[in-house]
């Protein structure tokens, strides 16, 4: 529903928020049928790969697509920033096909359950979603009162279309879900 309310966003007019609201607002929903599979799982003590790579794939449509295409939808849309959208759902998708490949190996507490997570886990992406529903809140969006947050630096009409500073964040957080370095403590 996100997806398609940021879709609906797009084709309307920029100075009717509703859509995108709606967009950030079902992100969340994700967050919390992810903790609900997971807590099912383990009262039916049942689990299955099949169930393991659907949750995957949910938390990526859920943490990376559902964000990336509420960005573009605000206004994160020359030729340049798409690119650096599509690389952080790429390292979402890569931090959740490693944390599949390598959850075995991790070292494991006594009840069986990993120490850490390596990289940021993809649901801390909604710290953006809030912050584009910040954005949108004081009109920082494309056609806005403010347009979108930071600008643009370059010519939008150009082959390259320039860049929003603003998609740095993205850049940024897709390296942190990646990285082999961090390591976040499992509650």
């Amino acid at each position: 529903m996100s997806i398609l309310s940021s879709m609906r966003y797009c084709l309307g007019s920029p100075t009717s928020y509703g859509p995108i609201y709606i967009a950030l607002a079902f992100i969340p929903f994700g967050l919390f049928f992810d903790f609900m599979d997971g807590k099912v799982a383990r009262w039916r003590k049942k689990s299955s790969l099949m169930g393991q790579e659907l949750d995957s794939l949910a938390d990526l449509i859920s943490f990376g697509v559902a964000p990336a295409s509420a960005a573009f939808a605000l206004g994160l849309r020359t030729p340049l920033d798409t690119l650096l959208l599509s690389f952080f759902v790429l390292c979402g998708l890569t931090r959740l096909a490693r944390f599949n490949v390598t959850v075995s190996t991790l070292p494991k507490d006594a009840t069986g359950k990993s120490k850490y997570f390596e990289g940021t886990p993809i649901p801390t992406s909604l710290g953006m979603v809030a912050a584009m529903a910040w954005a949108v809140s004081q009109g920082y969006v494309i056609g806005g009162e403010k347009g979108v947050l930071g600008g643009v630096i370059g010519d939008e009409l150009s082959w390259w279309g320039g860049v929003h500073p603003v998609v740095g964040v993205f850049v940024g957080w897709g390296c942190a879900m990646v990285s082999r370095s961090i390591h976040i403590p499992k509650p």
